[in-house]
């Protein structure tokens, strides 16, 4: 169940409350008129359904509530309530499986702003895969996948696209490309600092690594796992299953692609520079293909379910009386 906090402008209470009301999924309506001072309006608090949420909220959206009032929304972790079990029974579908957009844009449009904080992860990041990458260590690699924060970008750009808001996707892409390029600049260095120190050698680079030359060696597979990957990003943002989005982000090479690039372009190693950018690039367009892909399918689903959100004219909104 989602909790839904609103500022509504008085001329608007009616429409809006008629609008829960019609709405199959929710309850626990409480109304206070007056209550809201800044903007002025009534206080309207509505618990409603996780997959009946989305449409409402696109309904009071559409009332320019966004505008002259204000729409919060909250998850509600524990609800004891045969109302509430109603509910959620009432609403078709599963709750685990619906997409709630506004929330979705709004936490990739968070996780894809380019700041200080995502541009030291990211670095961070491409140099432990540097450090995994000279000493052939596996544990080292998948750290630095976990570490990575880029899969918040890509996610913003199949949004962006998605929803057609060109301005996140945009930004989405300039946060992807100045992170990597950052990422990539900074790990250069550290590869020269670590050789000047005698704790990177050239050896390190052309010596067998049975356990990361697949980094720079790109084949069908990065390109199937990566499609694999962005399928199960994007499934563990809009179903809020963090641990998925874990799994995802230590089963693609991205950040150590990037490494092992820094890495051989420090010593100007051009092949295995130019297959580590291929890697990338393999795994950034296959990520955001079937990621965008995803949200489509999803977007397409509940659409046929929409009809189905709305009681018909006077019907009550709780047959329990």
């Amino acid at each position: 169940m989602l909790h839904l906090r609103m500022i509504v402008p008085r001329p608007l209470t009616d429409h809006v409350v008629e609008l829960i009301g019609r709405t199959v999924g929710t309850t626990h309506l409480v109304v206070l008129p007056g209550a809201a001072r800044l903007p002025e309006g009534d206080l309207v608090l509505v618990d409603v359904a996780r997959e009946a949420a989305d449409e409402l909220l696109t309904e009071m959206r559409t009332l320019g509530l966004a505008e002259s009032g204000s729409i919060a929304v909250e998850n509600i972790d524990l609800s004891i309530s045969s109302r509430a079990d109603r509910a959620e029974e009432e609403a078709p579908g599963e709750g685990a499986d619906a997409v709630i957009w506004e929330q979705l844009t709004e936490s990739t449009h968070e996780e894809s702003t380019l700041t200080i904080t995502y541009c030291v992860f990211l670095v961070v990041a491409t140099m432990i895969a540097a450090c995994g990458v000279a000493l052939d260590n596996a544990i080292l690699i998948v750290g630095a996948m976990a570490v990575g924060p880029e899969f918040g970008p890509l996610a913003g750009i199949c949004t962006g696209l998605v929803r057609r808001t060109p301005r996140l996707a945009w930004r989405s892409a300039l946060a992807l490309v100045a992170g990597f390029t950052a990422a990539i600049v900074a790990t250069t260095a550290f590869s020269l600092v670590m050789d000047a120190l005698g704790l990177f050698h050239l050896e390190m680079l052309d010596r067998p690594r049975p356990n990361t030359s697949f980094i720079w060696q790109p084949d069908p597979f990065s390109f199937v796992v990566a499609a694999l990957a962005g399928v199960a990003g994007m499934l563990s943002l809009t179903s809020a299953r963090a641990g998925a989005l874990v799994g995802v982000a230590i089963s693609v090479t991205t950040v150590p692609a990037a490494a092992n690039a820094a890495l051989a372009l420090s010593y100007g190693e051009v092949g295995q520079m130019w297959g580590s950018a291929e890697q990338l690039l393999l795994n950034l367009l296959g990520i955001v293909l079937t990621g965008s892909l995803t949200l489509i399918g999803w977007k397409l689903l509940w659409r046929t379910r929409n009809g189905r959100m709305l009681r018909p004219p006077g019907a009550p909104q709780d047959s329990s009386g």
